[in-house]
Formats: C-alpha cells, structure tokens, sequence
C-alpha cells in the first residue's frame, strides 16, 4: 500500500498541488490506518516514509506520523472515507482567503456537479478544533479547504480522494479567474 500512497505523492508534487514537504495522505485498514510521516517529501516517499497507528486513541508511532494524524482519525470515524488527501492547492488557499462565507462555490460546471459547495472550516493544523469542523463538513462533502492552509478529500480508494483535491483546485483556478474578470 506505501506504493500507492508514494504514487499519489509524486502526482500530488508534480502537479503543483504541494510542495514537496507538505501535506499528507493517510489509507484506512480496518481500525488502523497508513499516513504519511512528519516531514515527509510527497515525492520521495518510501516505505519508511509511511506509519501505520490505531484510529483509536493514540499509539507510540504517533511521534513520527503526520502532525495531522489527529485531524484523519476524525474523518474516518465520522464519514464512510477509506483515503484521505491533504493538499495545499494554491487557488483553494487563496479562495479561502477571499471568501467572505464559509463556502466557496464553483462557477464551472464540473465543480457544481461533482463538488457543490465548497465548505472552508477554520482550525489550527493539528489541532481538535480542525478535526472537528474537518470531520463535520467532509460527513456530507468529499472536499473541504481549510482556510489559509490547504484542501482535504475523501474517497473510497486513494486515486477518488486524488480526483476530489485536483477537482477542487480547478474549480477554485476557475472561480478565481471568473471573479477577475468581472471586476
């Protein structure tokens, strides 16, 4: 499965959707989960770049795996999501530095379809108040922004929660762009 997750890492980097040390990816196995280490390079990533730790509670390798890894056991308890992808898109950051409400909605038509509204939640990286509002918005989205940070989808395999996070940047790359225009 690191495989996997490298393959989503390298597409991940060189699409421009992070910089090569930031962001995460976490696959859900039963009560564990696989993520992504602290400080991993997206595009480098190895099989001793990805922990496995309990989804509930914490554990010893909490230590090394993503400062994140709070925020992702809160999606899988609280959504269907099996994947998890953590992007720091640079159009969804600046739109939710734009947004004057807690949703960002698209002005294409694929975004309209496949994402409806857009939600952008608050919390610190890390922290319990992102894992909450995080885990309450992706229960009834399959991406959310968090605002001045960076994207989180969902999917049921890693390559659908891939989809979501490039979905999501060119629908906010579209918006952008629309709204200049129109000013």
């Amino acid at each position: 499965m690191w495989r996997e997750i490298s393959r989503i890492g390298k597409k991940l980097v060189d699409t421009g959707l992070v910089e090569s040390h930031f962001g995460n990816i976490s696959v859900r196995i039963g009560n564990r989960m696989l993520i992504t280490r602290s400080g991993c390079a997206l595009d480098e990533i190895t099989e001793d770049g990805v922990v496995e730790v309990v989804l509930d509670g914490t554990c010893a390798l909490d230590m090394i795996a993503s400062s994140e890894a709070i925020v992702h056991r809160a999606i899988y308890r609280n959504t269907p999501a099996l994947a998890i992808v953590h992007a720091h898109c640079p159009f969804a950051v600046t739109l939710s530095l734009l947004a004057e409400n807690d949703m960002i909605e698209p002005a294409d038509s694929e975004g309209q379809y496949f994402l409806g509204e857009i939600p952008v939640v608050m919390g610190g990286i890390g922290s319990d108040e992102l894992a909450d509002n995080l885990s309450s918005a992706l229960a009834s989205h399959r991406a959310a922004v968090v605002y001045s940070h960076g994207t989180f989808a969902i999917g049921r395999v890693l390559d659908e929660a891939y989809v979501m996070t490039t979905q999501v940047e060119h629908s906010c790359k579209i918006r952008y762009w629309y709204d200049l225009a129109r000013k």
